[in-house]
């Protein structure tokens, strides 16, 4: 595998800057992937797009008191209701519209930990940033004469624009305005560079600030040199807690409701929520799992997600046991019983579900066994707390390998073999109703850090087939 030296890395990086005032480390290698390894990640693309399909179908037909089963009757109106708690009755009134039937994301990234057993999908996210980075560094290094990365040079861009013109006549060419909210600042210089890479290619594609857009007639507008041109598709790279920070969302909206817009991701907010993979593992919906996704999807599924349940603050009564770890080799009665598991029952996530600013960036992840008993009792009330409007869920830890990788010094005056553990995370983008593998990005970090995530001490790399 060729090098890149530190000084070609730091160059193209500082001519352009991919994340607002943000640094990692650099490494002169891609991140090698196996074979067995490539394959397994283009089966988890399929069945992470069963997922949302099958979660889709979940919350429809309990939203709507439907059975879930198509010969047995399986009710669980409680799921909709989980999913819908602390949102506006409007929007999840828009995200059951007949419509919107079968539409989902068109770009899905899972988070994958390298663990001693394999691979472990600990979240799912529908508007992830990462999508310019990886297409940057995949060109990067493929340019430095080393192994082909993963989904080559350029189909993180060229499926991204795909994904979200899906459907649309190629003429007149339509015209995509990549929206990033204020509260995703700091990826607007990746959005930049993705929307200037497919205007090369002779794409329509802009980013704008949501003031940026506004409407004429009913019908969503921007500014290009000065005239004013119709959106076709809108790309939100914003989640839907950041709605009401949008100011332009109205204008969005009624464009979209007198078909003049397409927006993606779509209004859903259900498919933004964590607690989605806990009702994978929920005891009571395992018929509903195995009856809606493909054999392999299902089985891949309960391999990769490790267990994980919904804190639901609601009392039981004496008699009733939680759906959730034992602690002291027991079950619960209240999740308030988790402040007396050992430090190794606390080998336990918890974290805020979604729709709300600490969902994403690891802003709401506690692990129980790094922290004292004390943080762990007060996580839990918090999380009790807020349940009333912003659930938690509670996931088993399962922790990444050590694996070494080489890494420049912080000087750049040489390299060496460092220590350390893996996040890695995929991109699918769905076109003609399959998820395209495109491109992956390996964080690797230092072994010391429990929690894997985007930090100045961590790595960012592209993927290569080894």
């Amino acid at each position: 595998m060729a090098d890149l030296l530190h000084s070609q890395i730091r160059t193209a990086l500082d001519a352009q800057p991919l994340f607002e005032a943000k640094t990692w480390r650099l490494s002169p290698q891609a991140w090698p992937l196996t074979a067995e390894q490539v394959d397994e990640l283009e089966r988890i693309g399929r069945a992470c797009l069963e997922f949302y399909q099958a979660l889709e179908t979940l919350y429809l037909r309990s939203a709507s008191g439907r059975s879930l089963l198509r010969n047995r009757a399986l009710m669980a109106p409680w799921a909709a209701e989980y999913l819908d708690r602390g949102k506006p009755t409007w929007l999840t009134e828009l995200s059951r519209l007949p419509r919107l039937r079968g539409v989902v994301p068109p770009v899905i990234r899972p988070d994958l930990l390298l663990t001693e057993e394999g691979f472990a999908l600990t979240e799912l996210d529908s508007v992830p940033g990462g999508i310019g980075l990886t297409a940057f560094l995949n060109r990067l290094y493929q340019a430095s004469g080393g192994e082909a990365v993963v989904g080559g040079a350029d189909e993180m861009i060229t499926n991204f624009y795909a994904a979200l013109t899906a459907g649309r006549p190629a003429s007149p060419a339509p015209l995509v305005a990549i929206v990033v909210s204020a509260e995703a600042a700091t990826y607007r210089p990746e959005m930049d560079w993705l929307a200037g890479e497919l205007q090369k290619l002779g794409h329509r594609v802009y980013t704008f600030s949501p003031e940026e857009v506004f409407p004429l007639g009913g019908v969503l507008h921007c500014d290009l040199e000065g005239n004013p041109e119709k959106v076709d598709v809108l790309y939100r790279f914003f989640e839907l807690f950041d709605l009401e920070n949008v100011p332009t969302r109205q204008f969005m909206l009624e464009a979209w409701q007198q078909d003049e817009l397409v927006i993606a991701p779509a209004f859903r907010p259900f498919l933004e929520e964590k607690l989605g993979l806990a009702l994978f593992h929920h005891h009571l919906l395992r018929d509903f799992w195995a009856e809606n996704l493909s054999r392999d999807a299902h089985r891949m599924l309960s391999r990769l997600i490790p267990r994980s349940w919904v804190v639901d603050p609601a009392p039981l009564p004496p008699s009733a046991v939680l759906d959730g770890p034992l602690v002291g080799g027991r079950p619960m009665n209240d999740w308030r019983d988790l402040a007396n598991a050992s430090q190794k029952e606390r080998d336990l996530i918890l974290k805020i579900s979604g729709f709300h600013e600490t969902a994403w960036g690891a802003r709401s992840v506690l692990l129980g066994s790094d922290v004292s008993r004390e943080e762990w009792q007060a996580g839990v009330e918090s999380a009790l707390k807020t349940g009333s409007n912003n659930l938690h869920v509670l996931q088993e830890y399962r922790k990444p390998r050590r694996l070494k990788h080489p890494l420049f010094a912080a000087d750049g005056s040489a390299t060496y073999e460092a220590q350390g553990r893996l996040r890695l995370c995929p991109y699918y983008f769905v076109v003609e109703g399959q998820a395209r593998f495109s491109g992956a990005l390996a964080t690797f970090c230092p072994p010391d850090k429990k929690i894997i995530h985007g930090m100045v001490d961590a790595a960012l790399l592209p993927c290569v087939r080894a």
